[in-house]
């Protein structure tokens, strides 16, 4: 997908930092040709921002995102939900998989699939109004357990999701489930602070850690290590790991590549 063909996302550039917005009224839930939108756009994000090194994804207006339209599970069967929830997971592969760092600014709600696409995301800058949940239960479907599992000890996992009712930023933050909680109003400068800072790195060293990264998450220590290891003799090729070395020992600034 282009750039100038989205209509739930929209770009604006800062830099060599990327703040993706979504944007579909009045809460941001996402129906079926807003997961396409997100699963393309990553997919084709090397495309479409060559020279960007880190994005912020964010929510329009007073909600990051409220979860899926429920008009979709209204018109869901048996028949056709098999090819709905693969665009879903495709959606939040996306942005996994997108080969960048990805930080998620979550303002208001981030519940079920809001909550999907904030985990998804390498991590969370979130504003004080900010709850994140899983809802799902309370509506008769599954899903953002998992998720869920990527920012919270199992038992407290388990609690919200049965219980189905959202938890306050501020109380994540004390699990390490969100990187930090600011005013509201100063959510979007604090993450752009963030990723202006991470930025900074050579592209080519960042595209390297966030593929080490997801690659190890699910690894053992002797296997992880050793992936490491081989990623490490490969960017050792790179005109940008010697650029790196030669400003530290020249103590300067590092002047690196696209």
């Amino acid at each position: 997908v282009k750039l100038d063909q989205l209509k739930f996302l929209s770009t604006e550039i800062d830099g060599a930092v990327a703040v993706v917005t979504m944007n579909r009224p009045p809460v941001n839930a996402v129906n079926g040709d807003m997961y396409r939108e997100i699963r393309d756009f990553f997919s084709d994000f090397v495309l479409n921002l060559p020279g960007i090194r880190i994005v912020v994804l964010t929510g329009h207006g007073r909600h990051f995102c409220a979860g899926n339209d429920l008009g979709e599970f209204v018109e869901m069967t048996p028949e056709n939900a098999p090819g709905r929830m693969k665009t879903v997971r495709e959606a939040f592969w996306a942005i996994y998989d997108c080969p960048v760092p990805v930080i998620a600014a979550v303002n208001g709600s981030a519940l079920g699939t809001g909550l999907a696409i904030a985990a998804s995301c390498d991590f969370t800058v979130c504003g004080l109004s900010a709850q994140m949940g899983c809802p799902e239960v309370s509506i008769g479907v599954m899903g953002a357990a998992k998720h869920l599992s990527r920012l919270l000890p199992q038992p407290l996992v388990r609690y919200l999701y049965f219980n189905a009712e959202p938890i306050a930023a501020a109380d994540l933050e004390r699990f390490g489930a969100v990187l930090k909680v600011v005013p509201d109003e100063d959510l979007l400068t604090e993450a752009m602070s963030i990723a202006h800072k991470i930025a900074r790195h050579s592209p080519a060293a960042l595209r390297t850690a966030k593929e080490s990264m997801n690659t190890i998450e699910f690894m053992d220590l002797k296997s992880g290590y050793e992936f490491e290891q081989r990623l490490t003799g490969q960017l050792s090729g790179h005109p940008d790991a010697r650029e790196a070395l030669l400003a530290r020992t020249e103590k300067r600034d590092p002047v690196f590549g696209r």
